[in-house]
């Protein structure tokens, strides 16, 4: 016997429509921009809103925004650049049993253009555990601070979620029809090959989202050829215009924070500093810092090398940290990608500074955020598509929705 689906149905004006899924409301803290008033040296305030879900209140393995040791009142802020109707926050206490605890008391406060107001509600104070505020109508601002006042000992935060309702700009999760066979059968692929697909904290979505929508790269220079001013440009333009093809397939989907995701090279990695025709200090140079034969900046600076989003060694600091790495190798043929960044031929690379589509980077790019290879199969349906090197040059429906498909199980992880 086959069994019916039934659909939840609302009755109106005489007619039977279905039920509306309700809608998601979204974590606009990770948009804002962190500040504080005060952080201990080797905490950081970027903890409070890079998306992290703490395991504990005494979170040891992520970052942790703490005043050791000041006390008193103390304040943890974020600041958008428009107002945002919030409708409720929660905070997540950092409490290390010492010198860090849960505070005495706390509360939220809203910016109201010339003064910061205190939010009216019920202030609960779990450890090891998000604490809630709703609010009684929607709370617009700019700015949404959480003050803390110490009992003994100093006090912090791991993490601070702001929402807004739900609505219905953007779209969901809803693939043509006859991709969603073939979707399932890759993500299933995936679980099955990937090892440790969940776990894993530095897909190029980790990237973006540590850094509130933006990427940081450094150019590998593995060629003996000499780089003028103008050609550093147009590496980093052509850069920009490839990373931005995969964004635009998210800007506006399934709660997706970002509109655009802007491209920084921050630095330049080259084995003779006289390869380099310019003089100006736009970017970092590292000279002559030679990993796996080639040249590399600063592993201090490096995300694949401190996975934490934390830099203290780094020279010009956090701001000059690079997220990937775009190696260019003189010679080389085809490409490859990861969480670390992409590799390709150097000469490619120079012959296709004004190409609309630079296919082996997309594709690179595409495994920078998780997408799989397709030498020795191909999903159900589907057959040309840039993953599956060689047969297609641009991105294609079923990549994007392949991409889509990623943020779509990574998404919670970032209170999203």
């Amino acid at each position: 016997m086959r069994r019916l689906a039934i659909l939840p149905i609302l009755l109106l004006s005489g007619l039977l429509l279905p039920a509306r899924p309700a809608l998601a409301d979204t974590n606009v803290a990770v948009t804002a921009t962190p500040a504080a008033s005060y952080t201990s040296p080797w905490e950081s305030v970027a903890a409070i809103n890079d998306g992290i879900t703490p395991p504990s209140s005494n979170d040891t393995a992520n970052r942790r925004w703490g005043t050791w040791p000041n006390t008193g009142s103390q304040w943890a802020e974020l600041t958008w650049a428009a107002a945002q109707p919030l409708i409720s926050a929660e905070v997540y206490f950092f409490d290390d049993g010492g010198g860090v605890r849960v505070p005495a008391s706390w509360k939220l406060q809203r910016w109201t253009g010339s003064t910061y107001a205190d939010i009216p509600g019920t202030y609960p104070m779990a450890v090891n555990a998000f604490n809630k505020v709703t609010f009684a109508s929607a709370v617009s601002t700019t700015r949404l601070r959480v003050v803390l006042q110490s009992g003994p000992a100093s006090v912090g935060l791991l993490e601070v979620r702001a929402w807004t309702a739900g609505s219905s700009g953007g779209t969901g999760w809803n693939p043509p029809a006859s991709l969603v066979t073939p979707l399932n059968e890759v993500w299933q692929h995936q679980e099955s090959t990937y090892p440790n697909l969940y776990g894993f904290r530095n897909y190029g979505w980790d990237q973006v989202m540590a850094n509130r929508g933006s990427i940081n790269y450094c150019v590998r220079w593995d060629s003996s050829a000499s780089v003028t001013a103008a050609q550093r440009d147009q590496i980093h333009a052509t850069l920009a215009r490839q990373f931005k093809k995969w964004m635009d397939v998210m800007a506006g989907h399934n709660g997706w924070p970002y509109s655009s995701v802007p491209v920084k090279v921050v630095g330049w990695a080259v084995r003779d500093r006289a390869q380099l025709q310019w003089s100006d200090t736009s970017v970092d140079v590292y000279v002559n810092d030679i990993r796996e034969n080639a040249p590399q900046c600063a592993e201090a600076c490096g995300r694949f090398f401190n996975q934490s989003g934390t830099y203290p060694r780094c020279p010009g600091g956090a701001s000059h940290h690079y997220d990937m790495s775009l190696w260019l190798t003189a010679g080389f043929g085809g490409g490859a990608g990861g969480d670390w960044g992409q590799r390709i031929g150097s000469e490619y690379y120079l012959s296709n500074l004004d190409a609309d589509n630079v296919h082996i980077l997309l594709h690179e790019i595409g495994h920078s955020f998780g997408l799989d290879d397709f030498y020795d199969w191909t999903p159900t349906g589907v057959c040309c598509f840039l993953m599956k090197a060689g047969s297609a040059s641009s991105i294609t429906e079923f990549d994007a929705w392949m991409f889509r498909d990623w943020w779509r199980h990574l998404k919670s992880r970032y209170g999203l």
